[in-house]
């Protein structure tokens, strides 16, 4: 059987490798002439099992217009708005508010993050993979006495579920993350203990390099145009080659993983997809002084920035913004990562050259990502995660795989399903 993924990011590549080891035929096609060159290449670089929650959050929305009228605000809105931006907004205002959905989804997104860790410690036990990755936990810092006492129900839900989290004290905070030495303000923290880091452009990469040693074909530098379908199946997918001619490739099943660009392939097949290119910003920095960098992730939460070691460097990512596709990059960005890392760990890295990046993560209105048969009894969705994209990954590819073959989900996807947006 052959199954044609797209998207070479890394829910593709995770996709790619789950269904090459049950025995498939898998060919990738992917735009960028590497894998995880997207949305996976400078992203905050935590694997952030326990701090999944679904982006349509009343608390959030509360919190938005502040956010908004704050120079260093970690929401931004460029004027003028665009039809599309309006109707993403709408929508998550819609879903925040509808009863009982936000804590749902939370629990359904919990699910599929903890069946990720496991998938995780199963794929670097399988393979060498390097990526500068770890399980070291990630702390997320309190700067005022009211955001610790928010942070005791998440450490109550996680504790529900089964997962080690601390509340620590500023002493306790300090003496786990030495280098945490800055102005900042600091009240405590919740320490999310078995949550990971790691650099999802490298092991993208990495991953995609053990596919194409087990057989997988992946063609880089094409894009493509259009699924091949007729009312019952997709029978393949029109793509434009490395040359500009346009090609056909034949499909027994089709994966759509294509992030932001995942909507426009199955619309023509009578699926929308409200998936928004939420544009985020990170730095990459040389660490100067290890004693002074972060021992894993932490999440500045007076700023909003999460700071990430990863071997001898630092990545700093930050932002919530709601621009459409536009890839500049204001100073002003990139002022407040930097501020927020020298108010936490002064000295530790060079930012004076750090690498900027920006990129847009595939936002759904109500939270969770989209992983389910489509609107043909062989195509499949794995897309849509959002923020958490590294997060998931391996456990959506998983889960995605088991729903082609019709065995029962690890986890349960209700609250993935893809038609979900038109009921």
């Amino acid at each position: 059987m052959h199954v044609v993924v797209v998207g070479a990011g890394v829910v593709g590549v995770t996709t790619a490798y789950e269904l090459r080891r049950r025995g498939y035929r898998v060919t990738v096609l992917e735009k960028h002439d590497v894998a995880g060159n997207e949305t996976s290449k400078g992203n905050a670089a935590q694997r952030s099992y326990g701090v999944v929650y679904p982006w349509a959050d009343p608390a959030m929305v509360r919190k938005a217009l502040p956010w908004l009228l704050k120079a260093d605000g970690p929401l931004k809105i460029p004027m003028p708005l665009s039809s599309a931006t309006v109707r993403f907004l709408v929508s998550t205002l819609r879903y925040a508010y509808s009863p009982g959905l936000y804590g749902l989804n939370r629990r359904a997104m919990l699910r599929l993050a903890l069946h990720s860790r496991t998938r995780f410690f199963a794929l670097e036990n399988e393979l060498e993979l390097s990526f500068d990755g770890d399980h070291r936990g990630l702390l997320q810092l309190a700067s005022t006495p009211e955001a610790l006492e928010h942070y005791l129900a998440i450490h109550q839900l996680l504790n529900e579920f089964g997962v080690p989290s601390r509340l620590l004290s500023p002493d306790e905070v300090r003496e786990t993350e030495p280098g945490l030495i800055g102005s900042g303000p600091l009240a405590g923290a919740l320490s999310y203990d078995l949550d990971g880091t790691g650099d999802c452009h490298l092991f993208s990469r990495s991953l995609a390099q053990a596919c194409v040693q087990e057989g997988v074909k992946i063609w880089y530098g094409v894009n493509v145009r259009r699924l091949l379908a007729d009312e019952r199946r997709v029978n393949g997918v029109l793509f434009q080659n490395e040359r500009g001619g346009q090609e056909t490739l034949e499909a027994d099943a089709v994966v759509v993983c294509a992030g932001c660009w995942s909507a426009q392939l199955v619309k023509p097949l009578g699926l929308k997809l409200p998936i928004y290119p939420v544009k985020g910003y990170s730095l990459t920095a040389t660490i100067t002084d290890p004693d002074r960098a972060p021992v894993s992730t932490v999440h500045d939460d007076h700023y909003k920035v999460v700071s990430t070691r990863l071997g001898d460097r630092l990545r700093a990512t930050g932002f919530v913004e709601l621009a459409d596709f536009r890839r500049n990059i204001p100073e002003a960005r990139l002022a407040t990562i930097r501020k927020s890392v020298e108010s936490r760990f002064p000295g530790c890295a060079d930012l004076s050259s750090a690498e900027p990046w920006t990129g847009f993560r595939p936002m759904t209105p109500d939270g969770p990502a989209i992983i389910g048969r489509g609107p043909r009894e062989n195509l499949y969705l794995n897309t849509g995660h959002g923020t958490f994209g590294w997060t998931l990954s391996a456990g959506s590819a998983d889960a995605i795989v088991q729903v082609m073959e019709g065995k029962e989900s690890p986890v349960c996807l209700d609250a993935f399903r893809p038609g979900r947006f038109s009921e």
